[in-house]
């Protein structure tokens, strides 16, 4: 069990870890901290932190574990808020969707306190953000990917695997960069699609009478381009060449596409989408024999 949580970003991701580890029974006290006062004193008043702190170095003081539950682009300056009292016993972690990103940012303002950092990505959400939203139940089932320092204390990265694995989640690891190669083709890659359809749809002047007429596949495809604009504004442009480099994949596969439209090759175009048909089956079946993926090299493993 750990004495103190320290939440920094009283929001979704933060409030439900912080709600995981009291069910759990991990964690005896939560202090918490937000930008806006008004945010904290809601997580407070809501039973999801015991005490306010003025500031991010206040909520780490004290604790034995911090999750720092900010956006990708705010990591360098909370860790520069916070280095003096990153111990080497505590216990940090993100929740960030990309890693060099940070791993880089963690190098240079911890330095010898790295040893404390732990990187982590739980794969989950919801599309209502906000304290109100945070759910116990949140990372249960969920992947979460640690992608540890060489210099992170191995003790540590245990302490972490188990306190995921605790709440429900499951735990694999890979390195900072095969993380962002992987997400940017299955994760943002497909948020700069939806945000570009439905712009491309809304746009056309007849686009809002087309859009009266959209029905269950439309809604799913486009989904997630209901996505926070500043979450995924700091996310594309920290993971941006590795998105690129999956545009460019894209473009030739749709190239592929229109060219056996133009041509009117029917045989083409039912093989490219037999490909497509047959090759996301195949996927769906693997996924449901082994959901949490295994490999060596780049690919996700298990601690």
């Amino acid at each position: 069990m750990f004495r103190q949580l320290g939440v920094i970003g009283c929001g979704l991701m933060g409030g439900s870890f912080a709600l995981a580890l009291r069910r759990a029974g991990l964690v005896r006290r939560v202090v918490g901290y937000s930008k806006s006062p008004s945010t904290t004193e809601r997580a407070r008043r809501l039973g999801v932190i015991d005490a306010a702190a003025e500031s991010a170095l206040l909520a780490v003081s004290g604790s034995d574990i911090v999750v720092m539950a900010v956006p990708v682009a705010a990591t360098e300056s909370t860790l520069r808020a916070i280095r003096q009292l990153v111990e080497p016993g505590v216990l940090l972690m993100d929740v960030g969707s990309t890693k060099r990103d940070v791993v880089d940012a963690a190098r240079r303002v911890l330095r010898e306190r790295v040893v404390s950092f732990v990187p982590a990505h739980p794969i989950a959400g919801k599309e209502a953000s906000g304290i109100e939203h945070a759910d116990a139940s949140l990372y249960a089932g969920r992947q979460v990917i640690l992608t540890p320092l060489p210099q992170t204390r191995p003790e540590l990265v245990q302490k972490a695997t188990d306190v995921w694995a605790a709440i429900g989640a499951q735990v694999l690891r890979m390195t900072p960069e095969n993380h962002d190669a992987a997400f940017a083709a299955v994760s943002h890659l497909p948020h700069l699609l939806a945000f570009a359809y439905f712009n491309a749809i809304v746009n056309q002047p007849a686009g809002r009478e087309y859009l009266q007429l959209a029905g269950p596949g439309f809604r799913d495809f486009t989904r997630i381009a209901a996505s926070s604009p500043d979450m995924w504004r700091d996310v594309l442009v920290a993971n941006r060449e590795e998105v690129l480099k999956q545009s460019q994949r894209f473009r030739q596969a749709l190239d592929a596409l229109e060219a056996a439209l133009l041509d009117a090759n029917e045989q083409a175009l039912e093989g490219l989408i037999r490909q497509a048909a047959e090759g996301r089956a195949a996927w769906q079946m693997g996924a449901a024999r082994t959901p949490n993926g295994a490999g060596s090299s780049g690919a996700p493993r298990r601690p």
